[in-house]
């Protein structure tokens, strides 16, 4: 199959498309900017894709342009899907990463596909924004969207808080810098979230949208305890008040049932390797 990737560079375009190869798969990377219509539509034109995996995106939540999480968000991806339907031969899929950051704050835990949305910055509010949007393409493309919770895993950026914890228990750094020591997140393995990527591409039912989680969650005091008996190394930890987010969201688990049901209907299972593991090859 022919997959049109965007962000193919990225972190997790890296990971998918070594993932989607190897399962066989030809990878073509868009290259065009999102926001540049023509140059898009040309190059969408010229792929000709059996499936497209939208992975392009600003992503970093503390992302300092709070425009861009608009223009590339939505207005980006609204471009994609209009090039998309301009084909003589739509693609058979169109997966499209949307996230958990969308369900924002809530009491309820772990969060399936119907809790009401509620995001707390602009970042879920761009990507909620763009599921919305992307509904108006349903009778014309076979749209898919996941909302993948968090993960990590080699190669992913410093800017986000486990590289960044792993950099500086692996440089054996005397003092770190961090913001909420107490919220509770996902931390999956990025090849696991690549799989489930693939299983829904291939199996998602047209229309709906699936978690991509495992239901376990960590706080960082738990992952720096697992670094800490990884290297042998204890650093001191202070709480940067700059880096405590306003509108923090304290706990984000996911209810995996409607994948895991997926991935039964398929005969599949997916490896979840434990916290340390992940930790560990990041070192």
């Amino acid at each position: 199959m022919k997959i049109l990737l965007t962000g193919a560079d990225g972190f997790t375009g890296r990971h998918f498309a070594k993932h989607a190869g190897d399962a066989g798969h030809q990878i073509v990377p868009l290259r065009a900017d999102l926001t540049d219509e023509a140059t898009l539509r040309r190059e969408v034109l010229d792929a000709q894709p059996d499936a497209v995996v939208h992975l392009a995106a600003i992503a970093f939540v503390g992302h300092s342009n709070l425009e861009a999480f608009y223009t590339v968000n939505v207005v980006g991806t609204t471009n994609l899907l209009e090039a998309l339907a301009l084909l003589p031969t739509p693609p058979h899929r169109v997966l499209l990463a949307s996230s958990a950051n969308i369900y924002g704050n809530s009491e309820q835990s772990p969060l399936s596909e119907a809790h009401p949305p509620a995001p707390a910055n602009h970042y879920a509010t761009s990507k909620l924004a763009m599921e919305y949007m992307a509904k108006t393409y349903a009778d014309r493309l076979n749209l898919v969207i996941i909302r993948p919770f968090n993960y990590t895993g080699r190669g992913q950026d410093v800017n986000f808080v486990i590289p960044k914890i792993a950099k500086h228990f692996a440089e054996k750094a005397p003092v770190i810098s961090l913001g909420n020591l107490d919220v509770e997140r996902e931390f999956n393995d990025i090849d696991l979230m690549c799989d489930a990527y693939l299983c829904i591409m291939h199996h998602g039912v047209a229309g709906e949208t699936y978690n991509v989680c495992s239901g376990h969650t960590y706080t960082l005091r738990e992952v720096i305890a697992a670094f800490e008996e990884l290297t042998g190394h204890r650093m001191a930890i202070e709480v940067n008040p700059a880096f405590v987010r306003k509108n923090e969201v304290h706990r984000l688990c996911g209810n995996p049932s409607k994948l895991n049901a997926l991935l039964h209907a398929c005969g599949m299972t997916l490896p979840t390797p434990k916290l340390r593991d992940i930790l560990a090859r990041m070192l």
